[in-house]
């Protein structure tokens, strides 16, 4: 039986990588001052960021809606096929959970799999999601070399303004406005799915000292198999990280780009991202 993939567009991969391989794309929305737009075909993560740099509009983004994910699933299986529905962290969205409502509802074997990342580390999954389908590895193995993948990566970000934190609860206002003025940047992890705060800095070189202080000890001895970092109108900072990760670890490759309307709304502009996965056997 054909097994196909299904996931959303949070991932940062290529549309012709999709294309390539048959990958179905059930996009989250961004809503700019009341407007909808489909996230990475009305609006592109480039065009979100400078509306969040203008600071004066009401950005929000939305998951896709359970009769998206139905429709979806029953289209596809008219043809009898197995899905694989592969979706950004649980932690963050409640993509996933939608995504497993729909699968109670269509007849037919759906496996929906949480990331418990974004961005690249969602893209580094599809990809090895992609490698096994096509070895001929049984759906059931592949959710269990998945979640070992899943432990081989580790995700931080950089907040750019904490005018985004407040607006989502995670900072009070008061604290806010005097780390706007002391220029603190806070550091985010993504632990098991879910964004946590872990460091406070005042500069961009402090952040990267502080992460690859962070990195070395869950890099140890391994090799990096691959780096991606996004950023939300500060590729100058983008590139000073790489430049620096580059020297300090054995890295296979790096993919650099935007962050997601989903990673950019909650760090505001001058965010970076950064997903970095280590070689594993699995």
């Amino acid at each position: 039986m054909q097994r196909i993939i299904v996931t959303d567009s949070t991932s940062d991969l290529d549309p012709s990588f999709f294309e390539k391989h048959g990958i179905h794309v059930i996009p989250l929305s961004v809503t700019i001052d009341g407007k909808s737009y489909v996230d990475q075909i009305d609006m592109s993560s480039e065009e979100y960021i400078k509306y969040l740099a203008e600071g004066n509009h009401d950005l929000k983004t939305s998951q896709p809606a359970l009769g998206q994910f139905v429709e979806k699933y029953e289209e596809l299986m008219k043809d009898d096929v197995e899905i694989i529905s592969i979706h950004l962290t649980s932690g963050l969205s409640g993509t996933v959970h939608t995504a497993r409502q729909a699968s109670e509802m269509v007849d037919g074997k759906i496996t929906v799999i949480d990331s418990k990342s974004i961005s690249w580390g969602l893209a580094y999954q599809i990809q090895y999601l992609v490698k096994w389908i096509e070895e001929g590895i049984p759906t059931e193995e592949i959710v269990k070399k998945l979640e070992k993948v899943q432990k081989n990566i580790k995700l931080f970000v950089i907040i750019g303004q904490l005018d985004q934190l407040i607006k989502g609860g995670r900072i009070s206002k008061a604290k806010g406005i005097m780390g706007n003025l002391m220029k603190i940047k806070p550091i985010g992890e993504v632990v098991d799915g879910k964004l946590e705060m872990i460091h406070n800095v005042r500069t961009q070189g402090a952040c990267i000292k502080q992460i690859i202080s962070d990195l070395k000890p869950f890099v140890g001895n391994d090799k990096v198999e691959a780096v991606g970092i996004s950023h939300a109108d500060a590729e100058g900072f983008m590139h000073k990280f790489k430049e620096k990760l580059d020297e300090t670890f054995n890295i296979g490759s790096f993919q650099l780009g935007h962050t997601s309307p989903v990673i950019s709304t909650h760090t505001g502009t001058g965010a970076i991202g950064l997903i970095l996965l280590k070689e594993g056997t699995y």
